[in-house]
Protein backbone atom coordinates (compact mmCIF):
# COMPACT_ATOMS: atom_id res chain seq x y z
CA UNK A 1 0.00 0.00 0.00
CA UNK A 2 2.72 2.51 1.16
CA UNK A 3 4.72 1.76 -2.42
CA UNK A 4 1.37 2.78 -4.23
CA UNK A 5 0.80 5.66 -2.24
CA UNK A 6 4.42 6.97 -3.31
CA UNK A 7 4.05 6.17 -6.79
CA UNK A 8 0.71 8.23 -6.69
CA UNK A 9 2.72 11.28 -5.09
CA UNK A 10 5.41 10.90 -7.84
CA UNK A 11 2.59 11.02 -10.33
CA UNK A 12 0.68 13.75 -9.04
CA UNK A 13 3.70 15.99 -8.68
CA UNK A 14 5.25 14.80 -12.23
CA UNK A 15 2.24 14.61 -14.73
CA UNK A 16 1.95 18.27 -15.44
CA UNK A 17 5.53 19.88 -15.42
CA UNK A 18 8.07 19.27 -18.27
CA UNK A 19 9.30 15.88 -17.12
CA UNK A 20 8.26 12.29 -17.34
CA UNK A 21 6.08 10.67 -14.82
CA UNK A 22 6.67 7.11 -16.09
CA UNK A 23 10.31 7.79 -15.91
CA UNK A 24 10.23 9.13 -12.17
CA UNK A 25 7.54 5.95 -11.14
CA UNK A 26 10.27 3.68 -13.00
CA UNK A 27 13.41 5.37 -11.50
CA UNK A 28 12.25 5.29 -7.85
CA UNK A 29 10.64 1.45 -8.24
CA UNK A 30 14.03 0.68 -9.14
CA UNK A 31 16.18 2.73 -6.19
CA UNK A 32 13.54 1.70 -3.56
CA UNK A 33 13.20 -1.16 -4.97
CA UNK A 34 9.06 -1.54 -5.29
CA UNK A 35 7.47 -4.61 -6.13
CA UNK A 36 4.10 -3.25 -7.08
CA UNK A 37 5.29 -0.68 -10.05
CA UNK A 38 4.50 -2.05 -13.57
CA UNK A 39 3.14 -0.63 -16.92
CA UNK A 40 -0.46 -1.66 -15.34
CA UNK A 41 0.48 0.53 -12.30
CA UNK A 42 1.31 3.07 -14.33
CA UNK A 43 -2.05 3.21 -16.56
CA UNK A 44 -4.01 3.27 -12.82
CA UNK A 45 -2.18 6.72 -11.94
CA UNK A 46 -3.03 8.21 -15.38
CA UNK A 47 -6.34 7.33 -14.61
CA UNK A 48 -5.91 9.54 -11.61
CA UNK A 49 -3.92 12.28 -13.84
CA UNK A 50 -7.27 12.01 -16.41
CA UNK A 51 -9.72 12.59 -13.46
CA UNK A 52 -7.41 15.64 -12.28
CA UNK A 53 -7.06 17.52 -15.55
CA UNK A 54 -10.76 16.80 -16.69
CA UNK A 55 -11.43 18.95 -13.25
CA UNK A 56 -8.85 21.37 -13.68
CA UNK A 57 -9.53 22.38 -17.42
CA UNK A 58 -13.89 21.54 -17.03
CA UNK A 59 -14.18 25.23 -18.16
CA UNK A 60 -12.01 24.10 -21.56
CA UNK A 61 -13.95 21.42 -22.21
CA UNK A 62 -17.27 23.02 -22.14
CA UNK A 63 -15.76 25.95 -24.36
CA UNK A 64 -14.70 23.18 -26.87
CA UNK A 65 -18.60 22.58 -27.37
CA UNK A 66 -18.81 26.60 -28.78
CA UNK A 67 -15.32 26.48 -30.39
CA UNK A 68 -15.34 23.57 -32.26
CA UNK A 69 -12.79 24.68 -34.80
CA UNK A 70 -10.13 24.32 -31.32
CA UNK A 71 -11.62 21.03 -30.35
CA UNK A 72 -10.92 19.55 -34.00
CA UNK A 73 -7.22 20.60 -33.83
CA UNK A 74 -7.38 18.83 -30.57
CA UNK A 75 -8.20 15.58 -31.27
CA UNK A 76 -5.96 15.82 -34.79
CA UNK A 77 -2.84 16.66 -33.14
CA UNK A 78 -3.76 14.05 -30.42
CA UNK A 79 -4.03 11.09 -33.03
CA UNK A 80 -0.30 10.17 -33.84
CA UNK A 81 0.87 9.19 -30.25
CA UNK A 82 -2.46 6.91 -30.22
CA UNK A 83 -2.36 5.30 -33.13
CA UNK A 84 1.71 4.67 -32.01
CA UNK A 85 1.34 4.18 -28.92
CA UNK A 86 -1.81 1.29 -29.99
CA UNK A 87 0.99 -0.53 -32.18
CA UNK A 88 3.82 -0.23 -29.63
CA UNK A 89 1.43 -2.52 -27.43
CA UNK A 90 0.24 -4.43 -29.92
CA UNK A 91 3.70 -5.49 -31.02
CA UNK A 92 4.63 -6.08 -27.44
CA UNK A 93 7.49 -3.15 -27.83
CA UNK A 94 6.51 -0.93 -24.89
CA UNK A 95 8.13 -3.07 -22.21
CA UNK A 96 11.35 -3.12 -24.11
CA UNK A 97 11.79 0.71 -23.53
CA UNK A 98 11.18 0.91 -20.28
CA UNK A 99 14.73 0.75 -18.74
CA UNK A 100 16.93 2.74 -16.75
CA UNK A 101 19.80 3.46 -19.89
CA UNK A 102 16.79 4.66 -22.48
CA UNK A 103 15.54 6.73 -19.47
CA UNK A 104 18.92 8.36 -18.87
CA UNK A 105 19.55 8.88 -22.38
CA UNK A 106 16.14 10.33 -23.14
CA UNK A 107 16.20 12.05 -20.50
CA UNK A 108 19.18 14.48 -21.46
CA UNK A 109 18.79 14.62 -25.42
CA UNK A 110 14.76 15.85 -24.50
CA UNK A 111 15.97 18.16 -22.17
CA UNK A 112 18.73 20.04 -24.45
CA UNK A 113 15.70 20.32 -26.76
CA UNK A 114 13.18 21.92 -24.31
CA UNK A 115 16.23 24.11 -23.29
CA UNK A 116 17.01 25.23 -26.65
CA UNK A 117 13.14 25.40 -27.95
CA UNK A 118 12.68 27.82 -24.83
CA UNK A 119 15.01 30.40 -27.01
CA UNK A 120 12.80 31.09 -29.72
CA UNK A 121 11.07 34.53 -29.95
CA UNK A 122 7.39 34.42 -27.88
CA UNK A 123 4.91 35.99 -29.90
CA UNK A 124 1.81 33.68 -31.22
CA UNK A 125 -0.64 32.68 -29.30
CA UNK A 126 -3.71 30.07 -29.31
CA UNK A 127 -6.25 32.20 -30.48
CA UNK A 128 -4.67 33.18 -33.65
CA UNK A 129 -2.09 31.47 -34.14
CA UNK A 130 -3.11 27.57 -33.41
CA UNK A 131 -3.38 26.33 -36.99
CA UNK A 132 -4.33 22.51 -38.41
CA UNK A 133 -0.80 22.62 -39.76
CA UNK A 134 0.74 23.63 -36.67
CA UNK A 135 -1.85 21.22 -34.76
CA UNK A 136 -0.01 18.38 -36.63
CA UNK A 137 3.75 19.40 -36.22
CA UNK A 138 2.86 19.08 -32.57
CA UNK A 139 0.99 15.62 -32.60
CA UNK A 140 4.14 14.05 -34.52
CA UNK A 141 6.40 15.24 -31.63
CA UNK A 142 3.91 13.89 -29.03
CA UNK A 143 4.92 10.59 -30.03
CA UNK A 144 8.21 10.63 -28.33
CA UNK A 145 6.26 10.94 -25.75
CA UNK A 146 5.70 7.31 -25.71
CA UNK A 147 9.20 6.50 -24.97
CA UNK A 148 9.75 6.51 -21.06
CA UNK A 149 12.37 9.39 -20.12
CA UNK A 150 10.32 11.70 -22.49
CA UNK A 151 7.89 13.80 -20.96
CA UNK A 152 4.55 14.49 -22.79
CA UNK A 153 4.39 17.76 -22.02
CA UNK A 154 7.82 18.67 -22.43
CA UNK A 155 7.69 17.93 -25.71
CA UNK A 156 4.60 19.05 -26.54
CA UNK A 157 5.97 22.62 -25.03
CA UNK A 158 9.24 22.18 -26.96
CA UNK A 159 7.26 21.58 -30.02
CA UNK A 160 4.83 25.26 -29.37
CA UNK A 161 7.83 27.21 -28.84
CA UNK A 162 9.48 26.00 -31.64
CA UNK A 163 6.29 27.20 -33.57
CA UNK A 164 7.08 30.64 -31.78
CA UNK A 165 3.99 30.17 -29.50
CA UNK A 166 4.57 32.51 -25.96
CA UNK A 167 5.13 30.41 -22.87
CA UNK A 168 1.75 30.30 -21.31
CA UNK A 169 0.36 29.71 -24.31
CA UNK A 170 2.59 26.61 -25.41
CA UNK A 171 1.71 25.59 -21.81
CA UNK A 172 -1.79 25.60 -22.42
CA UNK A 173 -1.90 23.50 -25.48
CA UNK A 174 0.46 20.67 -23.76
CA UNK A 175 -2.26 20.72 -21.03
CA UNK A 176 -5.22 20.49 -23.52
CA UNK A 177 -3.28 18.00 -25.37
CA UNK A 178 -3.22 15.98 -22.85
CA UNK A 179 -7.22 15.45 -22.47
CA UNK A 180 -7.92 13.47 -24.99
CA UNK A 181 -3.96 11.43 -24.65
CA UNK A 182 -5.06 10.36 -21.09
CA UNK A 183 -8.59 9.97 -21.95
CA UNK A 184 -7.48 6.80 -24.30
CA UNK A 185 -4.87 5.74 -22.02
CA UNK A 186 -7.24 5.49 -19.01
CA UNK A 187 -10.25 3.97 -21.53
CA UNK A 188 -8.22 1.35 -22.64
CA UNK A 189 -6.30 0.66 -19.38
CA UNK A 190 -9.35 0.20 -17.25
CA UNK A 191 -10.76 -2.08 -19.24
CA UNK A 192 -7.27 -3.89 -19.62
CA UNK A 193 -7.26 -4.28 -15.71
CA UNK A 194 -10.58 -5.26 -15.62
CA UNK A 195 -10.55 -8.29 -18.26
CA UNK A 196 -7.23 -9.38 -16.88
CA UNK A 197 -8.63 -11.21 -14.17
CA UNK A 198 -6.15 -9.68 -11.88
CA UNK A 199 -8.51 -9.39 -8.21
CA UNK A 200 -6.58 -6.31 -6.76
CA UNK A 201 -6.39 -3.33 -8.56
CA UNK A 202 -6.23 0.59 -7.60
CA UNK A 203 -7.86 3.55 -8.77
CA UNK A 204 -6.09 6.72 -8.08
CA UNK A 205 -8.20 9.73 -7.33
CA UNK A 206 -6.89 13.32 -7.71
CA UNK A 207 -8.37 16.89 -7.03
CA UNK A 208 -6.98 18.82 -9.72
CA UNK A 209 -5.63 22.34 -7.90
CA UNK A 210 -2.80 22.66 -9.94
CA UNK A 211 -2.24 19.28 -10.41
CA UNK A 212 -1.85 18.59 -6.30
CA UNK A 213 -2.86 15.10 -4.76
CA UNK A 214 -5.90 14.68 -2.44
CA UNK A 215 -6.85 10.96 -2.35
CA UNK A 216 -6.51 7.93 -2.88
CA UNK A 217 -9.12 4.44 -2.53
CA UNK A 218 -8.45 0.84 -3.68
CA UNK A 219 -10.97 -1.67 -4.27
CA UNK A 220 -10.05 -5.38 -4.16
Amino acid sequence: MIEVFILSIIQGITEFIPVSSSSHLIIISEYLDFKNQSLSIDVSLHIGSFIAVITYFREDIFNFIKNKDLFFKIILSSIPVMLFGFLLVQFELIDQLRNIKVIGWTTIIFGILLYFSDKFNMDKKIENNFTFKSAIFIGVLQIFSLIPGVSRSGITISAARILKFNRFDSAKISFLLSIPTLAAVSFFGFRNLIISGNANFCLFFFKSDKASKIALHCIS
